[in-house]
């Protein structure tokens, strides 16, 4: 059935009064909008036409990126079935198709928003280098905040504080990979740390490793076969997606300390045609929610195996000197 535009948009009018219980719903007052919180709700979403926020709440959809193929990060579902009467186009993914701790994640904001997620597989690279043309709304792919993505995207309050580190057959000290071949992905957090180009707005960390030869992957995958082949000395990266290449089978291990610990966030493409800081202002609250309630603690645990969350949401993004317009 399609819902009218109207009755869309009272929808992001009942998700975005800040009395709200619950929508609409019968009961005491207490648990309902009055008319004066609907009108400033109804006020503040502005217009879908030139503001992000009000674009999603009248689609009724929330559309993320995601890679199917990067678990326990994000993964397609086996034999799931299509959302039936789903908002998402032909083009989209919808909820049962598609799961993992980012995934997820873009799923519990959505919910919180009122909306549908939706997915599309965009590549890496066009993730993080904007101007995504609106083709979707939010990317929470494992991505860490630094300063040359801040250039091109706005950073959120950050969702998972994950180590990176050196993932390796024969060293037992980062120091000792000075001068040899150390894999990265491309264009990743990783690929800057070894270039000696990344700044973590926020953060310090030591860099022990001088002039490492950098090989770049477009994916991890290859990069940690190829130190198991003996064809680097070893591989960067976040520490889950080294324990995953570990459990396939690989004869790596990883070394102590981290290369650094990131704080991964969600990226909203500042080259929109619309105005995000509403947009962007919704999402830092509903991530707070989302910590302060131990779900993503939750979702943490049950596809990390630990708690990367607590952390993340305890930093303080005003440390990074964003002004979101």
């Amino acid at each position: 059935m399609t819902i009218p535009g109207s009755a869309r948009r009272w929808g992001g009018v009942c998700v975005l009064a800040l009395a709200l219980a619950a929508c609409g719903g019968g009961g005491s007052s207490e648990g309902s909008v009055s008319a004066e919180a609907a009108m400033s709700a109804a006020s503040a979403l502005g217009d879908p036409t030139t503001d992000k926020l009000a674009q999603v709440i009248e689609r009724g959809t929330l559309v993320l990126s995601t890679d199917t193929a990067y678990p326990p990060q994000s993964m397609a579902v086996e034999g799931a079935t299509r959302s039936p009467d789903t908002k998402c186009t032909d083009v989209q993914l919808t909820a049962p198709e598609v799961t993992g701790y980012d995934a997820e994640t873009g799923k519990a904001v959505a919910e919180r928003l009122g909306l549908e997620p939706c997915f599309v597989v965009p590549d890496w690279a066009e993730i993080v280098s904007g101007t995504w043309g609106d083709r979707w709304d939010v990317s929470w792919g494992s991505g860490n905040i630094n300063a040359d993505r801040m250039t091109r995207l706005w950073m959120t309050q950050p969702y998972r504080a994950e180590p990176s580190r050196f993932f390796v057959r024969e060293y037992q000290d980062p120091a000792e990979l000075s001068g040899k071949k150390v894999g990265a992905c491309a264009g990743c957090t990783h690929e800057a740390y070894l270039k000696k180009t990344l700044t973590l707005p926020g953060i310090s960390f030591d860099d022990p490793v001088v002039d490492p030869q950098v090989a770049t992957f477009d994916v991890e995958g290859p990069g940690m076969q190829a130190v198991a082949d003996g064809k680097i000395d070893a591989f960067l990266s976040a520490e889950q997606v080294g324990l995953e290449a570990i459990a396939s089978g690989l004869p790596l291990r990883a070394l102590d300390p981290p290369a650094f610990t990131g704080m991964l966030t969600g990226f909203v493409d500042k080259s929109s045609g619309l105005d995000s800081k509403a947009f962007v202002e919704r999402i830092n609250a509903v991530m707070a929610e989302l910590h302060a309630d131990g779900t993503m603690k939750s979702l943490s645990e049950q596809f990390f195996g630990t708690d990367y969350a607590t952390a993340a949401g305890e930093f303080d993004l005003s440390r990074i000197g964003q002004t979101v317009e």
